[in-house]
């Protein structure tokens, strides 16, 4: 507990009430390591009672016209955008991450989001055919699945996976289930949603690739890349974890790489000079840091960062759950620094010959969510792209987003795409009517 300030006491948001809750869990600032917050510790009860408020709220809700609902979501941006820096506040102290990302891109991209889908709500389009010999019309029409904003709409339960989690994705209620997250919570919620024919969008893990051929113009790929690495402590799905650069400019692209690393500041979040903050918890800073030490009893090189610099800190802040950016060097593919996801300020660095070669190798993990390509030569930018086992491929540039196209990853990735129209598709039923005239 931090000294004798109050604790922030999250609550439930239930049928637009918030609701308090008989058990809490302790959450911790990932900066100074103190608790600064208690969050519901929720059940099946707060489940059954969110899923009543939504499915009374349903039938009004889904009644309303795009223009209703567009204006509904417009109006949510507006709030949120009129309380950013309030939000950004708060995800910084959340999550570790930097008040700088959090003010810049978290926030300003949920707005974004909103305003996007409350205007593609107003352009959809539905299909018609006609069969004039049967004197027949058919036509087709979008079913809402889910619920939207109003009271009892959008309900809010705090808890575990294990008690919460597992209420609502096998509550019969409950018709789909958009989660991002691991895999192994994946399969737990494919498990429990299987015996009702739930539908599931499954946003999870990576083990994003960069290829950097000889021809890439190394004064843009290198700034580039650090960011793809280290952005966010490495805690995004689409960071780049994997560096596969062409032999002839390997020690160039290396030495290079590892300066700017180690131009990139850790400190505080609310430090506007930090590129890095604090990573989500005690437990997965300690797992980031096993996979370094696996590496180095496996005889990697560890070129910059953990266990190599020294990171420097303010007093309050030494129980932080900070790390410095982290290159690996002299590993095979089959370690598992190179095949898991870690989630944290690492990366590897390794050379390749062939074109061949490296697609090969790059496809050589379970997971398929994102790479990035750089080269100068377009013929090889798009045949790399096309044979690179990846939902996403940035080339010569990254987390560049359109939100009219789809989002998602292959194999271990997960299934189902987010997009304009994916989102659409997902989020409705489609219905067939036949009318005969």
């Amino acid at each position: 507990m931090a000294g004798t300030k109050a604790l922030l006491m999250l609550e439930n948001f239930i049928d637009g009430k918030f609701l308090p809750c008989s058990s809490y869990i302790d959450s911790y600032d990932p900066s100074t390591g103190e608790v600064y917050c208690r969050v519901p510790n929720s059940g099946k009860d707060e489940i059954e009672a969110a899923v009543k408020a939504a499915r009374e709220a349903f039938p009004g809700w889904s009644s309303r016209s795009p223009q209703e609902r567009s204006r509904v979501l417009n109006q949510v941006a507006d709030l949120l955008e009129q309380s950013l820096e309030e939000f950004a506040q708060a995800e910084s102290k959340d999550q570790g991450k930097t008040l700088a990302l959090a003010r810049t891109m978290d926030i300003p991209r949920s707005v974004q989001n909103f305003r996007f889908f409350a205007s593609s709500i107003l352009h959809h389009t539905s299909e018609c055919t006609q069969m004039d010999h049967l004197g027949c019309m058919h036509y087709t029409v979008r079913a809402a699945v889910g619920v939207g904003v109003p009271s009892g709409v959008v309900n809010i339960v705090f808890g575990t996976g294990p008690r919460v989690g597992e209420a609502l994705v096998s509550h019969p209620e409950v018709p789909l289930i958009s989660f991002t997250g691991s895999q192994p919570t994946a399969e737990r919620i494919t498990q429990l949603s299987a015996p009702h024919c739930k539908k599931l969008s499954l946003e999870l893990g990576g083990k994003n690739p960069a290829i950097i051929f000889e021809d890439a113009n190394l004064d843009e790929c290198i700034p580039a890349t650090v960011r793809s690495s280290f952005a966010n402590q490495g805690e995004i799905c689409l960071c780049t974890s994997r560096i596969f650069v062409q032999k002839s400019i390997y020690s160039e692209f290396l030495k290079r790489f590892v300066e700017a690393t180690r131009k990139w500041k850790v400190g505080i979040p609310s430090d506007p000079l930090v590129s890095m903050g604090a990573l989500i918890s005690k437990a997965h800073l300690e797992k980031v840091r096993s996979y370094i030490k696996r590496a180095l009893a496996e005889g990697a090189h560890i070129w910059c960062g953990e266990g190599v610099d020294k990171l420097s800190l303010p007093a309050r802040n030494q129980a932080g759950y900070f790390m410095l950016p982290t290159v690996i060097t002299d590993i095979k593919d089959e370690s598992c620094c190179m095949m898991e996801e870690i989630f944290g300020p690492v990366t590897c660095v390794v050379p390749f010959d062939s074109e061949e070669e490296v697609i090969e190798r790059a496809n050589n993990v379970k997971y398929g969510l994102a790479a990035t390509v750089w080269s100068s030569n377009v013929g090889r930018v798009h045949r790399v792209a096309k044979k690179l086992q990846s939902g996403l491929v940035w080339t010569n540039c990254w987390l560049i987003r359109e939100l009219n196209l789809p989002f998602g990853g292959m194999k271990s990735s997960g299934i189902g795409r987010e997009g304009a129209k994916d989102s659409y598709d997902f989020f409705t039923e489609i219905k067939t009517i036949t009318v005969k005239y």
